[in-house]
């Protein structure tokens, strides 16, 4: 072996870059940063075959004094922390002082910049660090060169040029969401690409991610103490097959946490498909002191001194955004009458609601009898008007027309309601007039003998009658009227594959989606219009009812824009 010798200047900056510049994408991250840091309101970003033969970056922020240009460029020099409290508080993009230092030792750095001050600009180059004037209003513009020229095993590991901008433009759109108040613009082999103007975070969110997340997403604006959540989560119907769309920012820096990453997903595993993943931009702020954010090189990692307590606080807030109701949810002019609906409110049980259904039609025709009763007031899901193959109920609203599938509906009503009783104990019970007698397995039975105690504390008395049939006695009130039968094979086949004690906590509301889901009304079952009605007003009263315990949406608006132009009206 050699004996131990210093590493040449050259090498260890080499050696560094390796940990800062993993590919051109990288370069531009640590650019924009700067950019940001200088206070630019403005940063043009210019490509050339992914990056790899020319990136240039030019801002109009405060610009580099002359003479700390050549320090610019230096290892472990800064303007952003002196001493360890500072690194301790960091409020600045950048702070270790090795980002320019890293891309000059792998590539051919020019720096051109101005301040507001100076009568004129000042350059340098990694391979020459003495000052020449140069031409360039207030500001910094860095071009980077022949990524890896003196490192050619790196290069070799990049992808094709396409990939390479497309990267490149990850990052920028990053970097956009994170601070919409700057514009921004990418060229790539002279081809615009983006131009976004400053504005505020919906404008910018519509630009970089489509009308459609936007048009689907709820807003968070949740505060505890010194945690503040904001930003925008979209709604179980917008989810996507991969996280592409999945943005996560602390104290405006984008991180890539699995703590967040983690508590996000709880948040949405009540109401999305295993298969799917959630779409968010969401900007968390706490005090600089209480994140580490010098935990990689790369500054994509932080650590919470609480880390618990962010969890949690990212779990519920983003929980209660997903589970406003309807009637929070839609914004609908200010009704001027409100008779018609504060004097009858109507529920749909599982059980044919014969008598209230009547007493609401009789109290409907009273309603209207005299010519100068006001109409009824404005509800955000309307007044049913119609029932389609006995599958969707067809309401009409202030804007237009409501589609509601009413299984999905009643599912996720039946679902909540569960929930908050099981969180109160043993749910409420309706014995059977007459103990029904079930024919199953003699695994079946097996199962409900050794789960008693389970099957009694989700509602159900039941007992085995001969080695293949099973006598219900009584059920969750909830779910008196649907198929008890197959509730019950539904609970054993749960109850089979995992121990009572999963079952009732961990995957207790997996358990009670699946009971909600054979309680509800089914397809091709026909439904009054008092019933209709009664099932618009238990959605706008329901957390989470924009969607079913598998992630599908229950209703649908069509403005009447949107009919009219169907129609072509007006063309």
């Amino acid at each position: 072996m050699l004996r131990i010798h210093p590493l040449p200047d050259l090498l260890i900056s080499q050696i560094a870059a390796g940990e800062v510049v993993e590919r051109p994408a990288s370069v531009l991250k640590e650019l924009i940063e700067n950019s940001l840091d200088a206070g630019a309101t403005r940063i043009d970003v210019q490509l050339e075959e992914g990056g790899v033969k020319l990136m240039r970056v030019a801002d109009d922020g405060g610009g580099i004094e002359a003479d700390d240009l050549p320090l610019a460029l230096s290892r472990h020099a800064t303007s952003k922390i002196a001493t360890l409290d500072d690194l301790e508080q960091v409020a600045t993009y950048g702070f270790r002082g090795e980002g320019l230092a890293s891309i000059a030792a792998v590539a051919r750095v020019t720096l051109i910049s101005r301040t507001r001050a100076a009568p004129h600009a000042w350059k340098i180059t990694q391979s020459d660090t003495s000052l020449t004037p140069a031409a360039l209003e207030c500001g910094t513009v860095v071009e980077v060169r022949d990524l890896y020229f003196n490192t050619p095993a790196r290069r070799k590991f990049l992808k094709s040029e396409s990939t390479e901008a497309a990267h490149c433009e990850e990052v920028l759109t990053r970097m956009a969401l994170a601070r919409p108040d700057v514009a921004f613009s990418l060229t790539h082999n002279r081809a615009v690409k983006k131009r976004l103007a400053a504005a505020d975070l919906d404008r910018r969110v519509r630009d970089l991610l489509g009308e459609d997340f936007p048009a689907h997403a709820r807003r968070v604006e949740v505060e505890a103490g010194p945690l503040k959540l904001t930003g925008l989560a979209a709604l179980p119907a917008y989810s996507r097959a991969s996280r592409d769309e999945q943005y996560f920012y602390v104290n405006g820096r984008f991180v890539r946490d699995k703590l967040l990453a983690h508590a996000a997903r709880e948040a949405y595993a009540d109401v999305l498909h295993n298969a799917r993943h959630p779409a968010y931009v969401l900007f968390l702020t706490l005090n600089p002191a209480a994140v580490d954010v010098n935990v990689h090189p790369a500054k994509i990692e932080v650590r919470f001194r609480d880390s618990r307590g962010v969890h949690q606080f990212v779990f519920h807030a983003l929980t209660r955004a997903l589970a406003q109701p309807v009637a929070q949810a839609i914004t609908m002019p200010p009704a001027t009458h409100s008779t018609f609906t504060r004097q009858f409110q109507q529920t749909l049980a599982v059980e044919e609601p014969r008598a209230a259904t009547a007493a609401y039609l009789e109290f409907a025709k009273q309603a209207y009898r005299e010519p100068d009763e006001p109409p009824p007031a404005a509800q955000p899901l309307g007044y049913a008007i119609s029932q389609l193959h006995g599958l969707y109920v067809l309401a009409q609203n202030e804007t237009g027309l409501i589609l509601v599938d009413q299984h999905a509906a009643h599912e996720r009503i039946l679902y909540e309601r569960l929930k908050q009783q099981a969180e109160t104990g043993t749910p409420p019970t309706q014995a059977l007039l007459v103990p029904a007698v079930i024919e199953v397995s003699e695994k079946d039975v097996a199962t409900a003998e050794e789960q008693t105690e389970a099957l009694a504390a989700l509602g159900f008395e039941v007992s085995a009658g001969s080695p293949r049939q099973l006598v219900l006695r009584a059920v969750p009130a909830l779910l008196s009227g649907g198929d008890v039968a197959a509730l019950l094979r539904a609970l054993l086949a749960e109850l089979a594959e995992h121990p009572a004690s999963r079952v009732v906590e961990a995957r207790r509301n997996e358990l009670l989606a699946t009971l909600a889901c054979h309680g509800a009304v089914r397809g091709k079952r026909n439904l009054t219009l008092p019933e209709m009605n009664a099932l618009l007003r238990e959605m706008e009263a329901t957390e989470r009812a924009d969607q079913c315990n598998h992630g599908r949406p229950t209703w649908r608006q069509m403005s009447l824009a949107e009919i009219d132009a169907l129609f072509m009206r007006g063309k």
